[in-house]
Parts: C-alpha cells; sequence; structure tokens
C-alpha cells in the first residue's frame, strides 16, 4: 500500500469527521497499518519519528480520541485526574484559576479532568471512596484540608495518588501545594505595626482548616514580637456572609477602642470591611489601615489604599497537576510537596 500524502490525509481527514475515528480511520487515511499507527499515538520510540508526527497531525484532523473503555482494559488506568473542589466564593476566581493551572499541567498529556464539588460542611468522604471503589480516576486532587482530614488518611490506607491544596498533620507525608498562610499573616501584621498602627484584628478561615491555625500563629507571632494589642472576633471567619462582615465592622466602629489596623485573607472580606467602616464615617488611611490577600487585580483597581499580599492560584493549580503527574509515576510523596511564599504587593498591582 502507498502511503498518502500530508495533503491527501488533511482532506480526507476533513471528509470523515462525521463519523467517530477509530485507529482504522487514521490508518486508511495515511496508508499505514493499525498497529503502526497504535505505535505511533503511544509514541513507541520504534517508529520513525516524522511518521509519528504525521499521525498525530491525522488523528488531530479527524478529531480521534482513544476509547477510554479500552484503555482501561489494557492498562488499568483511566487516563483521567478527579478534583474535588470547593467553591470558595470569598477567594475570587478561585476555582477558575485552579483549573487553568491544571489545564497547562495536563496539556500535551493523555489526561483528562472530571470536576465534582466539594461543600464547606462536608468533608467529602464518601466522594473520594466512590471515586476509588469505582476506578473513576488514576488521581485526586482537593483543596480546604484539615489538620486530620479524613480524606488523605483513607488515600493514604488505599495507596490512591492524590495531591491537596493545603497541608495536614498526619505524620505519614503525603503531596500538597500550600500558601504560606503563617507568613502572610506575619508580614500583614508586621506592615500595619510599621505604619503606626497599635490594635490590630484579623478574619480568619473556619477554625477546623489547617491554614486557620497557620494564619492565626503568624498573626500571634509578630502581635508578641511587638508587644501590640489586638482582637479577633469569634463571630466571623473567611466563609461569614460579606453582609455579616460589613454590619460587624460597622458596628464595631461605634465601640470603645476599635481596631485601627485590619488583616483579610480575601478581597471580598476586605471590601465588606471596608464598607462597613466607611459607613461609620471612618476613612482608609487615616483612622485604618488595612493589609489584605489578593489573587485578582480587583483590590489593586478598585481600592489603590489597601495594601496587597499576593497569592497566584494559577500557579498553584499548575503545580498541583504536575506533582499529580509525578505522583501517578510512583514518585515518593515526601518529594512532592510545595509551599508558596507570599508575594508583597503593597500598593501595586500583582502580575
Amino acid at each position: 500500500m502507498v502511503p498518502k500524502t500530508d495533503t491527501q490525509t488533511s482532506q480526507e481527514g476533513r471528509r470523515r469527521k462525521s463519523a467517530k475515528p477509530t485507529l482504522r480511520t487514521i490508518a486508511e487515511l495515511t496508508g499505514l497499518a493499525v498497529t503502526t499507527v497504535s505505535r505511533a499515538l503511544a509514541d513507541d520510540p520504534l517508529i520513525n519519528i516524522d511518521t509519528r508526527r504525521r499521525i498525530h497531525q491525522a488523528a488531530a484532523d479527524v478529531g480521534y480520541m482513544p476509547d477510554r473503555a479500552a484503555q482501561r482494559l489494557k492498562t488499568g488506568r483511566t487516563n483521567v485526574v478527579g478534583v474535588l473542589l470547593d467553591p470558595h466564593e470569598e477567594i475570587l476566581g478561585f476555582g477558575t484559576s485552579l483549573m487553568l493551572g491544571l489545564t497547562q499541567a495536563l496539556a500535551g498529556t493523555p489526561y483528562h479532568l472530571i470536576v465534582m464539588p466539594s461543600f464547606v460542611k462536608s468533608s467529602n468522604v464518601e466522594a473520594v471512596d466512590y471515586i476509588i471503589r469505582n476506578n473513576l480516576a488514576d488521581g485526586l486532587i482537593f483543596t480546604r484540608t484539615e489538620p486530620l482530614d479524613p480524606r488523605v488518611r483513607l488515600l493514604i490506607e488505599k495507596d490512591f495518588p492524590f495531591v491537596t491544596h493545603g497541608r495536614s498533620e498526619f505524620s505519614t507525608p503525603h503531596p500538597y501545594v500550600d500558601f504560606d498562610s503563617f507568613a502572610f499573616a506575619y508580614e500583614a501584621a508586621r506592615r500595619l505595626l510599621a505604619k503606626g498602627r497599635s490594635r490590630l484584628t484579623i478574619i480568619l478561615p473556619p477554625r477546623n482548616l489547617t491554614f486557620s491555625q497557620h494564619m492565626r500563629h503568624g498573626f500571634m507571632t509578630a502581635i508578641r514580637e511587638a508587644g501590640a494589642s489586638f482582637e479577633i472576633s469569634e463571630d466571623l471567619d473567611l466563609d461569614s456572609p460579606a453582609g455579616a462582615i460589613r454590619n460587624h465592622f460597622r458596628e464595631r466602629a461605634g465601640l470603645n477602642d476599635p481596631p485601627d489596623g485590619l488583616i483579610c485573607p480575601g478581597e471580598v472580606s476586605a471590601l465588606a470591611a471596608l464598607a462597613g467602616l466607611g459607613e461609620a464615617g471612618l476613612t482608609l488611611g487615616r483612622e485604618f489601615d488595612m493589609v489584605a490577600k489578593q489573587t485578582s487585580r480587583l483590590l489593586s483597581d478598585i481600592q489603590p489604599g489597601i495594601e496587597t499580599i499576593y497569592e497566584d492560584l494559577t500557579a498553584a493549580g499548575e503545580q498541583l497537576g504536575k506533582l499529580l503527574l509525578r505522583r501517578i509515576g510512583g514518585e515518593a510523596a515526601n518529594t512532592l510537596q510545595i509551599l508558596q511564599p507570599p508575594q508583597p504587593s503593597f500598593g501595586t498591582t500583582a502580575d
């Protein structure tokens, strides 16, 4: 059989897009054997590189996708990465940014994503167990970890590849990507103290989450070093509605000794607190100052007076994806741990 030219292959490929393409489709288009096509699509180094490129191009022209059921039977793998994603409405663009980074990490690999919602009031152990028992993915990523997270315990026991966005306190190491919340709170407090503020407050994440402990520790370390006054409301946390945060700070401003330095771990809480204090007649930069964690351009564009520290969620998503691929490949868990340092962006827009 005489191999067809690239032009003939491309023209025939466009005509055949209406039918579901198979290996045989590509073989007929290229004039090559089905076994050769299969090996080329698997990037068998014994197949000439030019032949591999031509077959990959033909597959792309006809929209060929491998039969996942057949692949699973043959290799035991799904070529799927599962993501349990918390909407995390307080952090603007949280899910979108993480997914963008994950997509970049998986580009050019055979892996695809399935996304399942993760709800704030549930640890989603059942969802994790369902994925494992039904072999729905080769690896799993999830967010908002707890110190003794039951999802982490289950996945370690099952020896199932996973990476968390956040840390836990298990003695057995596991892969993670985390933002250094201790450093964020510590540096934010030091910045406010350097501006002459003497009574600080911070909005913390929910107490059951690991990064709440890290953030509290960083804040209190800076407070103790400076001998400054502070208060932490037990009625508010990062998941509180924006209206509740606004009302709290409006009412607190009318009482004795209100805080003059605020730390907010997200843009929504920062804007809500700013609104409440503004309604009470207080002005940013005069009666109080604020440092907030920024994950978008919102604060820098709308309120440049709020000083910010940047968390790169897209980079975190890409790191999560790359670590998971390495874990699926058999790399040891204790080599797959990344702690992202805060990126100061005081008074500027983070790139």
